[in-house]
């Protein structure tokens, strides 16, 4: 048989923990078990497991977990989640899956509380085998009628049970009925008794029957595989009894075996019923012992038994075979297993194709012989003897080996932490047990508790991360104060170095083996661990060769090269050969201008390489070589054997067996990573050990052709490659986009089906996720093969790293390797990856594609900018380097134009989000586009690029450089409003847009009338300073009118009044200042009249938030005139209604806002805002009557009780700086103010009518008390006879005589003076003064003055008479 080895892979890697189904029973007083929880095994690790196969269903794995409660069910043929069942009461062993017809798959079991349950699994075909969440009854139960029990449990098919029972007996259970959804089944039972009617009376006879107590115990049970009409029962009890049972008779034949192995002759023995020396028991645990069979060439059924003997030196045992004759077993023959059986335990076996294959429990790991059965003593030398297969070497974390890696550069906890999540290392389910046994050990200490304990991670490797290692605090020397690093450092390491031994043993009781068994035929033979599933392939080149130069076994003399190499590389030591891994990666990854044999010379110096290996070996390892002679032809074929592959790995497949290929279950998936990894890494020790020769053969090496040289060292680059990347764990970095975009198949139905069944695991669950290796999920991504070492070889072979011959190119492939790492995600895997890389085209690209993905724009761009050259008819590129070039490109071909590339570019830019360099590549574009092409979308690209970026002067100049009118026009604006948006006025305004200037004022126009004028940009503002800036004054003026409009027209909200008022003050403020500076004959400016601007002169006027476009067109708008004292005008009404408003905001909440002028003027007054009064009633042509007799009052409460006028707010008429600074008392400031404010506002012009106010309010106010002087010398000159009749209808007698008087006085005076009289020079009111008169005769209390003044006018009237009937003659 070929050399075999065995390839595994993790459970929990690969499939969830479903929420299992709850299975409950009838019986009412059954126990609630308590569940085990052994720290140094999980519940999730399997205690029996099994495997099932049909044609229909496919291989099924069941298990039994957290200690004999739940059973599980994988499908190895598809990916479906697992299916589990929760019992309340462990499983007895063996429970079995058996067909029912071809519709139902039926699972048997039995628990310790004597239940039999049926699990039943309806089957469709196109359908998935089981559905988690299906609505239906999974089980029934039986309860069985002998109670409890606790013995092995033998399926015979869908209605026949066997249960093995003490002392030896056996209850057969029948199904005479079996259940539906509603109902249960219905069992018959019969129990069988092995002891014979002989053997019952030699039992009473002591001195016949000395056996030890329990040897009738049953430990092993069988019967012949399904399907089968054999309903024999075959039993090995613990005192080596073989019986076998039919259902009739019961036992029908019985054999004593040995308990030692018997000798050649064993076939011709003839059986005795019992021993004659009685021997020690067999354990009393379950076993498989037993294996029934029906070889190749008869029908007649076998059995093969097999007696350990653990306490040999020579083996584990010996097994021996039986023939079935009707009710008799017949011996056929006895054999031993193997000397390396020695001390080890059997854990299963079976006979597949009259091939035996053991499994065997070598300390705690798997180990598979397997040979030929011999059907008689004849033919024992034809079967082979045994071959054995184990796991291939592999680096254990001892703490030797951690100390070793400690050697090489970097932190200890990133090499720990890089250590234990290498693939294949420790599983999921490992790594989450230790660090929750590890959590919990460090929170059982006294608080306070570190952070990182309290803390929740969404990863195992993050909490790893931070919580190994918390608890370790760095200290000072208590007497220097200095920090104890070294304490530290070992502290930590030893916290390390506890948690990876924690980790180991909890991994070392998951690789526990369970069974052996074959599922599909294509599969190959198939061995079960408690978490793992293992597969027997067969052995390539280099595994094995590895494996006898690890063993030191003898080798064939063509590799004797090998064995030079692995001994001087096991005699070198360990620090020297991270030394010498790490130099050798430099030199490799460095771009070399020298020859290979100066560059080893170089390093050997720099190393001391000589000097380092001691005499013996130097001249032992001399000695070998003269003995190999052709030292060149001998490392060329160790080179082979590195990079070489199985013949059939070569093979072209047709495609319609391409298309006809099953996609394969994850699990095979994963064994052919797990398969690849391994001979990565035997390969790489190889070829390490190749690359130290050559630093031995340093001084020889210029004399050897340096093609080979060459070759060696880009296969040792090619298979560094392969090992970093298949120690790198997948975790959770690929996202199912990129996987999308790779084409895997299957992976939206993967990903619903994850999405489907995201569960939350039990108290008993694991909180762990399944996880991959980076090679399972190149595996996916390359295609996978059925077979191994077939499909591991494709996969190798298909990434193409050990096909180079030069480590001065990269190959199609080896770019295409690393380009396909960035697809899945992995990032920091692909640029090591291409660090190893000369810097080709195809390199430098993908290099391109990582930095852009890793945000290193710069980087990116100045690396697309180099391959620019590499594309064009002119392009110097080698045949080679196209090719790989092409490959990674997305049309897999080279772009035909550097325009085509620099598009392309700029495209992974956009998509990236990186604005400066789209923009960069869209102008190199343009650059080097073809004459006549259509540009208008690049050109447009980079004047919107520019202008997002925030480069408005460079996208103006793209702007007018651009070729097309269109596209200014449409970008024009775009600019306006990102500038007035950005805050970047200033800028705008240092811009000329020649010939685009009207495209600017309709943009800022357009935003001016519709956008909120409240909110930034003020287009407006911005609109009015184009304007200005061009000395458009009338359309600034008409610009910042439309915006108090709009703030107008937005006022409806009394909590914004105030605000939006000075805004709109602002606005009017600017707008006629920017009219003032118009011509005089030409202050005005147009607005369009709406139906909503329809208004009466000097009203407010409310304007459209949407002013239509057509309303502006030529020729159709109407237009509404607005001069500049229509601005002022609605300036100061607006003026006064914010000064009333916040003198009384109550005016807000009446609604009292728009007032009429003369009633703003009047609160004004009323408020004592006097100043602010007038200059608002002058402003909007409002009579002041009413505001100087408000302040006549005021002046005459000065004047009686100043300190309560002073206590009221004056600060407008008293307190102003021009009259503050007048001399006088309050009430004469109050007078003097009254004075001046009415010859400043009154006169001819308005007839004197607010002093003749001033003066009623004094008279009504007090008329005893005399007005001031000025007032009446006022009236006296201007109005004599209104003071007369004032001082008449308020009955001051004496003033009016006295300003009777002195008007007839200044009348007499004019008479003198008048040069030429005439009738009006001679006119007086006599009715006036008649009334005078009258009133004074009728005064019969008249004061002395005011008898005085009557005689005096008397007089006077008298003169006057005389004088003028002196004129009338003269004037006849």
């Amino acid at each position: 048989m070929e050399p075999s080895v065995l390839v595994a892979t993790h459970l929990s890697a690969l499939y969830p923990s479903p929420q299992p189904i709850t299975v409950y029973s009838i019986q009412k007083d059954i126990l609630n078990l308590p569940r085990r929880n052994d720290p140094g095994h999980p519940p999730e690790h399997a205690s029996f497991s099994s495997l099932f196969h049909t044609p229909l269903t496919g291989t099924i794995l069941l298990r039994v977990t957290h200690g004999g409660f739940m059973l599980e069910l994988l499908s190895l043929s598809s990916d479906i989640p697992p299916l589990r069942f929760d019992f309340p009461a462990p499983i007895l062993p063996n429970p079995s899956i058996v067909m029912s017809g071809s519709d139902e798959l039926h699972v048997l079991l039995a628990t310790r509380f004597g239940s039999l349950y049926r699990i039943v699994i309806p089957i469709r075909e196109g359908t998935p085998l089981w559905t988690l969440h299906a609505n239906r009854r999974w089980y029934r139960e039986y309860v069985l009628q002998a109670g409890w029990v606790d013995g092995l449990v033998q399926v015979q098919g869908t209605h026949c049970v066997v249960i093995s029972l003490p002392g030896g007996s056996l209850l057969r259970l029948e199904a005479d009925a079996l259940g539906s959804d509603t109902q249960d089944d219905v069992w018959r039972e019969t129990r069988s008794d092995a002891r014979s009617f002989l053997h019952s009376i030699a039992s009473l006879l002591p001195a016949l029957h000395s056996a030890p107590s329990g040897g009738s115990d049953i430990i092993s049970i069988s019967t012949h595989p399904q399907p089968t009409d054999i309903g024999n029962v075959w039993t090995l009890s613990r005192d080596r009894h073989l019986r076998m049972w039919t259902a009739r008779g019961g036992c029908v034949a019985e054999c004593a075996l040995s308990s030692t192995a018997p000798g050649r002759s064993v076939a011709a023995r003839n059986a005795s019923p019992s021993p004659a020396n009685p021997a020690v028991l067999l354990p009393p645990e379950p076993q498989r012992l037993l294996c029934v069979f029906t070889p190749s060439h008869t029908d007649d059924p076998h059995v093969i038994a097999f007696i350990p003997t653990e306490g040999s030196l020579t083996s584990g045992g010996y097994f021996q075979l039986f023939a079935v004759n009707g009710d008799t077993l017949r011996t056929l023959t006895a054999f031993e297993a193997s000397e390396t059986s020695a001390h080890c335990h059997l854990q299963d076996f079976i006979v597949l194709d009259d091939m035996l294959y053991t499994l065997w429990d070598k300390q705690g790991q798997s180990m598979v012989e397997v040979r030929g059965l011999a059907w008689d003593a004849s033919e024992e030398r034809t079967t082979g003897g045994w071959s054995s297969a184990t796991y291939a070497q592999e680096a254990e974390l001892t703490p030797a080996y951690l100390d070793e890696l400690l050697l090489s550069p970097g932190s200890l906890a990133d090499k720990f932490f890089e250590a234990i999540m290498r693939p294949g290392i420790f599983s999921p389910l490992t790594l989450q047990t230790a660090i929750t046994q590890y959590t919990d050990a460090c929170r059982s200490l006294p608080p306070p508790y570190p952070t990182q304990l309290l803390v929740s991670y969404s990863t195992v490797g993050e909490q790893i991360a931070s919580v190994v290692g918390c608890t370790v605090q760095r200290t000072k020397d208590p007497k220097t104060g200095a920090p104890l690093d070294d304490n530290y450092w070992n502290a930590l390491k030893r916290d390390w170095e506890g948690f990876i031994a924690r980790c180991r043993e909890i991994e070392r009781n998951g690789r526990w083996p369970l069974a052996i068994g074959r599922g599909n035929p294509d599969d190959g033979v198939l061995i079960i661990e408690r978490e793992r599933i293992a597969s027997l392939a067969g052995e390539d080149l280099p595994l094995r060769l590895h494996r006898q130069l690890s063993c030191s076994q003898p080798m064939d003399g063509q590799f004797a090269l090998l064995e030079v190499l692995w001994t001087m590389r096991t005699k070198l030591g360990p620090r020297l050969m991270s030394d010498m891994e790490s130099g050798m990666s430099d030199v490799v990854q460095q771009e070399t201008a020298f020859h290979y044999a100066d560059i080893i010379q170089d390093q050997a110096r720099l190393t001391s390489f000589r000097e380092q290996i001691d005499e013996g070996l130097e001249s032992w390892i001399a000695g070998r070589l003269q003995s190999i002679g052709q030292i060149e032809g001998a490392a060329r074929f160790v080179l082979d054997i590195i990079g070489g592959f199985d013949k059939e790995v070569k093979r072209e497949e047709e495609d319609s067996e391409l298309l006809s290929r099953p996609i394969s279950p994850d699990w095979l998936r994963a064994l052919t990573a797990s398969y690849a990894s391994t001979s990565v890494h035997a390969r790489y020790d190889i070829a390490l050990a190749l690359v130290t020769f050559l630093f031995f053969l340093a001084d020889e090496l210029p004399q050897w052709d340096q093609g080979l040289l060459a070759e060696i060292f880009v296969v040792y680059r090619g298979i560094a490659m392969l090992r970093y990347v298949a120690r790198q764990p997948a975790g959770d970095n690929a996202t199912p986009s990129a996987q999308a975009q790779l084409g895997a198949p299957g992976n939206d139905d993967e990903v619903v089906a994850k999405l489907r069944n995201m569960h939350v695991s039990t108290s008993r669950g694991a909180k762990f996720q399944p996880s991959h290796s980076l090679f399972h999920r190149l595996v996916d991504l390359y295609g996978h093969s059925p077979g191994l070492p077939v499909s591991a070889h494709r996969f190798l072979d298909a990434t193409g790293l050990l096909q180079s011959i030069s480590p001065a190119h990269a190959t199609r492939l080896e770019v295409l390797f690393c380009e396909r790492l960035r697809l899945l995600g992995y990032r920091e895997v692909a640029r090591a990856v291409v660090a190893w890389l000369p810097r080709t085209p195809g390199v430098t690209y993908v290099l391109a594609r990582l930095w852009l993905d890793e945000g290193r724009y710069d980087d990116a761009a100045s690396a697309m900018e180099i391959l620019a050259g590499s594309f064009g008819p002119h392009t110097a590129l080698a045949g080679e380097d196209q090719q790989a070039l092409a490959g990674v490109l997305p049309s897999e071909k080279l772009f035909p134009t550097q325009f085509d590339f620099y598009l392309h570019v700029a495209d992974l830019f956009k998509a990236a989000l990186s604005t400066y360099h789209d923009v960069s590549f869209t102008q190199l574009a343009l650059s080097v586009a073809p004459p006549g092409l259509d540009t208008m979308a690049l050109w447009h690209s980079v004047i919107k690029g520019l202008t997002d970026l925030g480069r408005y002067e460079d996208a103006y100049t793209a702007l007018v450089s651009a070729p097309y009118e269109r596209l200014k026009r449409e970008c024009t604006s775009q600019l306006l409003y990102r500038m007035c948006e950005e805050n970047a006025v200033d800028r705008l305004m240092a811009l000329n847009f020649a010939g685009l200037a009207d495209e600017v004022e309709d943009a800022l126009a357009f935003k001016a009338r519709n956008a909120d004028p409240r909110i930034r940009p003020f287009y407006s503002r911005i609109l009015y300073t184009w304007y200005v800036s061009r000395g458009d004054y009338r359309n600034a003026a008409l610009t910042m009118y439309q915006r108090a409009r709009k703030l107008a027209a937005l006022t409806g909200d009394p909590a914004t009044f105030i605000e939006l008022a000075e805004l709109q003050l602002e606005a009017y403020v600017v707008a006629m200042n920017s009219l003032a500076l118009v011509d005089a004959k030409n202050q005005w400016i147009t607005l369009p009249i709406t139906v909503e601007t329809g208004h009466e002169p000097r009203k407010r006027r409310r304007l459209t938030k949407h002013i239509p476009e057509s309303k502006y067109a030529a020729g159709t708008r109407d237009a509404e005139m607005v001069e500049l004292k229509d601005m002022q005008y609605e300036y100061a009404l607006l003026s006064a209604r914010v000064e009333v408003v916040r003198r009384d905001p109550t005016l807000l909440s009446a609604g009292e806002i728009a007032l009429p002028s003369a009633s703003l003027v009047l609160r004004l007054a009323q408020s004592n805002r006097f100043n602010t009064a007038m200059a608002t009633a002058r402003s909007l042509d409002v009579d002041m009557s009413d505001l100087f007799g408000h302040l006549t009052n005021r002046c005459l409460r000065l004047s009686r009780n100043p300190d309560a006028v002073m206590s009221e707010d004056t600060s407008d008429w008293l307190l102003t700086d021009k009259v503050s600074s007048w001399p006088g008392t309050p009430a004469e400031k109050g007078w003097r103010y009254l004075r001046q404010s009415l010859e400043r506002h009154d006169g001819p012009q308005t007839d004197y009518r607010y002093t003749k106010v001033a003066l009623e309010t004094i008279m009504a106010f007090d008329r005893t008390s005399p007005p001031p002087p000025w007032l009446i010398h006022t009236l006296e000159e201007h109005h004599p006879e209104y003071l007369i009749r004032t001082c008449l209808r308020f009955e001051v007698l004496e003033s009016a005589l006295d300003h009777t008087l002195s008007m007839m006085r200044r009348s007499d005076a004019r008479l003198t003076d008048e040069l030429s009289k005439t009738a009006s020079a001679t006119w007086l009111p006599y009715t006036l003064i008649d009334q005078v008169l009258v009133a004074a005769d009728s005064q019969s209390d008249l004061s002395p003055r005011g008898r005085s003044l009557l005689s005096d006018l008397r007089a006077e009237i008298a003169s006057r008479l005389k004088r003028v009937q002196k004129f009338s003659p003269a004037a006849a």
